[in-house]
């Protein structure tokens, strides 16, 4: 089913029981698997793949990317935008080419207007099964592993690499070039800047172990009670 005002390539190849809505753009040699939704004004750039079984929202953006089978980008997401890299010049900055692609594997849920940068060289990653919710960042050359869960407003800089079972709180900024291990999780608001060992949970900025974070917030709150006692 293609909807009348739709604009797809000639050379694009569209899957069995699709479904393509009004406004959507589809460009030149893109390859769409079977039983597919592209909701209304969805734009699909010149040589995306995306596999079977995918779910591609409104008013979505993708170019320079490799998308796996049952994977459900939710409205406004944008896939592949060049990443934020430039060098400083004396006229001013330049950009820097950003070469690489955004793969995404089966089974990854990406919520509503979240952004994920294409890599500058190397390709940034999203693991099979993956959880980001709306709001999100990804810059370039990230990799994130399987079944990792990033919540809304969440960054992540580029070239940090989560490892698989990863859970990013809400609001949670992580600087670039770091390893995040497998199963760490990071609470809300935190602000990460080195890297964290599998399994471990952090908290705070700069973030620091829970329970060493936990025993920091005890202390303070007894040097407050000791000095207003003090200044009664």
């Amino acid at each position: 089913l293609r909807a009348p005002s739709a604009v797809i390539d000639s050379s694009a190849v569209i899957g069995a029981d699709c479904v393509i809505e009004d406004g959507v753009v589809i460009g030149a040699y893109v390859k769409i698997g079977d039983r597919c939704r592209i909701q209304a004004h969805a734009v699909i750039r010149q040589g995306v793949e995306i596999g079977d079984d995918c779910d591609i929202g409104s008013q979505t953006y993708i170019t320079h990317a490799l998308i796996g089978p049952r994977v459900r980008l939710y409205p406004g997401v944008k896939v592949g935008r060049p990443g934020f890299g430039f060098a400083m010049e004396p006229s001013g900055y330049t950009s820097v080419p950003q070469l690489g692609r955004v793969i995404i594997e089966s089974d990854v849920e990406i919520g509503a207007n979240s952004t994920i940068d294409r890599g500058a060289g190397p390709d940034t990653v999203i693991g099979m099964g993956t959880r980001i919710d709306n709001l999100v960042q990804i810059g370039h050359n990230v990799k994130i592993g399987k079944y990792c869960v990033i919540v809304a407003q969440a960054g992540i800089s580029g070239s940090t690499q989560l490892g698989d079972y990863v859970m990013v709180g809400g609001q949670a900024g992580i600087a670039g070039h770091l390893k995040i291990e497998s199963g760490a999780r990071v609470a809300a608001q935190s602000g990460v800047m080195r890297d964290i060992p599998a399994k471990a949970e952090h908290m705070g900025t700069p973030s620091v172990p829970l329970r060493q974070y936990m025993k920091q917030i005890a202390l303070l709150a007894k040097l407050a009670t000791k000095k207003r006692s003090e200044d009664e």
